[in-house]
């Protein structure tokens, strides 16, 4: 499986931006999908993740501002970002969590993509 990021660029405070991130590949079955990100200096965050089920699970820096969504006949998890600060600025990676087969978990990191919120 590979996941495809994109949609991160330049914006200015208050504004927003949508990432997309888009699986390709076969897979037994997927527990949940969801977006991460890495500051400068920092650990790699959860943003937002969104189950199988439809259950979705926001950091508290992000609630309320930011969206997650997917398109399961387009293999698409989305991030809708609004009300962007610059403390939002960082590389945004998409993630899945799964399994192979039966068996065995499996687990998929997109190639990032960069977000910069400029005040």
């Amino acid at each position: 499986v590979q996941l495809q990021a994109s949609g991160g660029g330049l914006v200015q405070a208050g504004g927003s931006l949508r990432l997309s991130c888009a699986r390709s590949g076969t897979i037994f079955k997927i527990d949940a999908m969801g977006w991460y990100r890495q500051a400068p200096g920092k650990q790699r965050e959860l943003v937002a993740t969104i189950t199988s089920g439809g259950d979705t699970n926001y950091a508290d820096s992000v609630k309320g501002r930011f969206t997650i969504s997917r398109d399961n006949a387009k293999k698409t998890v989305y991030l809708q970002m609004n009300s962007l600060k610059p403390a939002d600025t960082a590389v945004y990676y998409c993630n899945l969590d799964g399994y192979r087969d039966p068996w065995a978990r499996y687990e998929s990191w997109g190639q990032g993509t960069l977000v910069t919120v400029s005040s």
